[in-house]
């Protein structure tokens, strides 16, 4: 019995090593079945970083303005009687724009009028009464209150007087404000009203807006950053206060305009400073209340700019792939700070020298292998 037992112990061990062995040998068939299939590290073209004096460009949207705006508006209540222009004209300074029915403020200049003339006969009156009262005093037919009395009443009949024409001239104005003429040369805007309609002073729309556009006003905002930047690379040539324009159907402006404030104080909600750039506009291209891209150049010295095909965009976040050590890559965030055709100004996490990925960046990883070659930087500015 005791024979039995020793012979069963020692088959089970035997076993037990025979599945030790093959999962030993299972194992290593694996690890050298992945040795032959691992990828090899792929080849990857690399530029080098340089550092050199350029000018980039920085485009900020904008709202296009003449450079005089005015709302024409009634200065007296009445029913739009004639308009004599249409949307979209051009028209001169005291052309006619508006008529207002008079009837009633015509009413007002008779009345008035007619008040004038009544307070200049109460001052002849009292002007008679006076000079006859005179003579009477001196001989003391008459006392000398009666003549200081008499005095009065003539001052307070010329006041009446005064008081009369002031109202006829105003009486005047008020008709004459029926005819509404315009402020400025420009063009028309739209015009809400139309004949028939009761219109005054109190209405919440204009009865149109008149736009004078031989020169125009193109508002924009900048950060604070670019704000600084601009002013340190104003140069003796001015280009930091010379400023393009990119029409809404992508074309540029064929005039070149300038830089001004629009702000002497930076906006503490935003962080930004309001700008305009004034242009000419002789063909009357740009109208008031449109939509255009401010384009700025400036001048950069020691600047490194790199592919844009180089630069993954993650989240509004840049990278790249740099080469390191071992021919492995590693994944940098930069901080671009303008482009010009296509090419990133890198402000940080780039400096001169380093070896940069251009090709196959989409299936690079950050630590992994590579086979480097370097080329030379065809799209260099």
């Amino acid at each position: 019995m005791k024979r039995q037992i020793i012979g069963t112990e020692r088959t089970l061990l035997g076993f037990l090593i025979l599945c030790a062995m093959v999962v030993l040998a299972s194992c290593g068939a694996s690890t050298a079945g992945n040795e032959m299939t691992q990828a090899p590290a792929p080849e990857v073209n690399f530029i080098q970083a340089t550092a050199a004096n350029t000018t980039f460009e920085s485009k900020y949207p904008g709202i296009i303005e003449g450079s005089i705006n005015v709302d024409v508006r009634p200065q007296v209540t009445g029913y739009l009687e004639a308009i004599y222009v249409k949307e979209g004209d051009f028209v001169t300074k005291g052309q006619p724009l508006f008529k207002i029915n008079d009837k009633l403020l015509s009413e007002q200049v008779n009345n008035a009028a007619a008040a004038l003339k009544s307070a200049q006969a109460a001052q002849t009156k009292a002007s008679i009464e006076l000079e006859n009262l005179k003579p009477l005093v001196q001989e003391k037919v008459e006392s000398g209150v009666q003549l200081r009395t008499a005095q009065v009443s003539y001052d307070a009949a010329t006041a009446d007087v005064e008081r009369a024409r002031a109202e006829l001239g105003t009486a005047k104005i008020n008709a004459a404000f029926s005819l509404i003429q315009a402020p400025v040369s420009g063009y028309i805007g739209r015009i809400p009203n139309r004949i028939g309609n009761l219109v005054g002073p109190a209405d919440a729309a204009p009865l149109t807006a008149l736009s004078e556009i031989n020169s125009v006003l193109v508002y924009f905002s900048m950060s604070e950053a670019d704000y600084l930047e601009m002013m340190k690379s104003k140069s003796s040539n001015g280009i930091a206060n010379t400023a393009e324009l990119i029409m809404a159907d992508g074309t540029r402006y064929a005039h070149k305009g300038t830089i001004e404030m629009a702000s002497g104080n930076i906006d503490r909600t935003t962080g930004s400073i309001a700008m305009k750039a004034v242009f000419a506009n002789p063909d009357k291209l740009l109208r008031s209340g449109g939509a255009a891209r401010v384009v700025l150049t400036r001048s950069v010295s020691s600047a490194i700019t790199i592919p844009m095909e180089c630069v993954r965009d993650l989240q509004d976040k840049y990278f790249i792939y740099t080469l390191g050590d071992s021919n492995k890559v590693a994944m940098q965030l930069i901080t671009v700070g303008g482009k010009k055709g296509n090419r990133f100004l890198v402000k940080e996490g780039v400096n001169a020298g380093d070896k940069i990925a251009i090709t196959g960046t989409e299936l690079l990883s950050d630590g992994a292998p590579v086979k480097p070659q370097m080329v030379a930087d065809s799209t260099g500015l």
